[in-house]
């Protein structure tokens, strides 16, 4: 069996103390591939140190949208450059979340549609995070229709679902869809099996039997199999699907063999 984490902040905290054995653990589940998110210049530069010391590991450079304030002309100089490193395989994690509100909600926007430009101009993928968003979310996607996006941990309403679906999004799916109450199975069946994928948005969000521990990549197997029932197939074929579309969005550097 073969799975990738298309999303995993293992450049957190919370992780400092073992990603050696974070990172063995998950070669010795299946996942032969963890893309690693740099939601900041710092957690970049961060997941790009783990790139350079453990095999089956790529980066993300971007802005997350709880530190868009900090958007600038030298933030956008950084990130298109981060975006020329082979090693970085996507732009984000960037997006919208009206929940928190921690940066303005025009200055989130802002952010936003700069870092779809610079993700469209380097031909990478851009990673989205959306919560409580969905109008705006997408408005400004609508305005970048040949960016390839990922939406990242996706649980938002149908209405965003459908937006994603026409414009050929990917849906990557997290422990989330083990929850007692994750409602979205019926909406979840429109999806494309080529648009799927799963990630564990480790530490966070850890999928039953796990739930309420730190959440690692050796957990991924367990959303696959959760979608496989939505979907009515096997974790093997799930498994193959995922990691099929995964290398198709985010190159070659994936390769699982």
């Amino acid at each position: 069996m073969r799975l990738i984490d298309t999303h995993c902040h293992l450049a957190d905290a919370a992780f400092a103390s073992d990603v050696g054995e974070v990172v063995l653990r998950a070669q010795a589940a299946g996942v032969r591939h963890t893309i690693v998110i740099g939601e900041t210049p710092e957690q970049a530069a961060a997941a790009l140190a783990l790139v350079d010391r453990w095999p089956g590991l790529s980066a993300t450079a971007g802005l997350h949208p709880h530190a868009a304030d900090r958007w600038s002309p030298e933030v956008a100089d950084w990130l298109r450059d981060a975006l020329r490193d082979d090693r970085v395989v996507a732009a984000g994690e960037m997006g919208l979340d009206y929940h928190y509100d921690h940066a303005p909600r025009e200055v989130q926007r802002q952010a936003f549609d700069a870092q779809l430009d610079l993700a469209g101009a380097a031909g990478k993928p851009a990673v989205i995070h959306a919560r409580e968003a969905d109008d705006d979310m997408a408005a400004i996607l609508g305005n970048h229709p040949t960016v390839a996006v990922v939406m990242h941990s996706f649980s938002s309403g149908a209405p965003l679902l459908e937006h994603a679906i026409a414009r050929g999004a990917y849906l990557s799916l997290s422990g989330m869809i083990t929850f007692k109450s994750w409602r979205l199975d019926p909406a979840l069946v429109a999806v494309p099996l080529d648009r799927l994928l799963i990630e564990t948005d480790g530490p966070y969000l850890a999928p039953v039997p796990f739930r309420g521990k730190r959440n690692e990549p050796a957990f991924l197997a367990e959303t696959a199999r959760r979608l496989g029932q939505v979907f009515d197939r096997g974790l093997e074929s799930i498994a193959e699907i995922t990691t099929a579309n995964a290398v198709r969005v985010f190159g070659n550097r994936l390769t699982t063999d």
